[in-house]
């Protein structure tokens, strides 16, 4: 069943509305359908990646983000946390949901940090500036998706999670666009879908029921303080022996 989301809105058109979507009114509805089986548990996920990580704490340094690292990305400008869970959207493309939160301790806002489609990245490799990855949802093994759908509340690009098991399509890819050489745990980066070329964006639009209080995230076009994101809370794999050799190397 659908549940209608109210929102205080403040975003531009995008595309052509799909059928569901946003009214030509002030506030906008977000149909919301709601799954019923229980959320995963992600102890059984977790322990083995806290195992292979030991080792990476203790180091001087924030380091590079790793491939196979779960992490929690906050948006800079609006506090909140890169969220999903299983509700998907009553409008557009109908896949999951993906929000921000502002509670620090929510279990649904971990990511898995994977390599693009159809390549793979060794756990531990650092990532590069200009690399595209993926980023899993741990809790429901589905990707950071966009496509040219139109965002419920703000009329810019949906962002949805899709795949099954860690498996989606190409429009899973986004480039992590820094200054450095590397993705660095305290850096404010940003998140540019490679397909579309849209940033990943909160603006502040917020939903209403069920998923009351939660912000709207979707693609912009234009880079903007919307699109800055950090790594906050996480399990992080210990970076490989070809990284740490070429730091040393580095320092000599």
């Amino acid at each position: 069943m659908e549940a209608a989301a109210a929102a205080s809105t403040g975003g531009g058109a995008g595309e052509p509305r799909p059928p569901g979507g946003r009214s030509g009114r002030a506030s906008a509805s977000c149909g919301m359908e709601a799954a019923r089986r229980p959320p995963p548990l992600l102890l059984p996920v977790l322990l083995p990646l806290l195992v292979a990580a030991l080792g990476a704490a203790g180091r001087g340094g924030p380091g590079p983000v790793t491939c196979g690292s779960v992490v929690k990305l906050l948006n800079v400008r609006h506090n909140v946390r890169l969220h999903s869970h299983d509700v998907r959207y009553g409008s557009g493309s109908g896949q999951q949901s993906v929000t921000g939160v502002s509670a620090a301790d929510d279990g649904n806002s971990y990511w898995r940090v994977r390599g693009r489609t159809a390549a793979v990245c060794q756990r531990g490799t650092p990532v590069r500036c200009g690399q595209a990855i993926r980023l899993t949802h741990l809790g429901t093994g589905r990707n950071l998706h966009s496509h040219r759908f139109t965002s419920p509340l703000s009329g810019n690009q949906e962002v949805s999670a899709f795949g099954e098991a860690g498996e989606g399509d190409y429009l899973d890819d986004w480039t992590v666009v820094c200054s450095g050489t590397y993705w660095v745990r305290d850096d404010e980066v940003r998140f540019q879908h490679t397909s579309t070329d849209v940033f990943l964006s909160v603006t502040g639009e917020q939903y209403g029921r069920p998923i009351h209080g939660q912000k709207e995230v979707h693609g912009m076009a234009t880079s903007s303080q919307n699109n800055y994101w950090k790594v906050m809370e996480g399990i992080f794999m210990q970076p490989s022996e070809a990284f740490q050799m070429e730091q040393y190397h580095a320092e000599l």
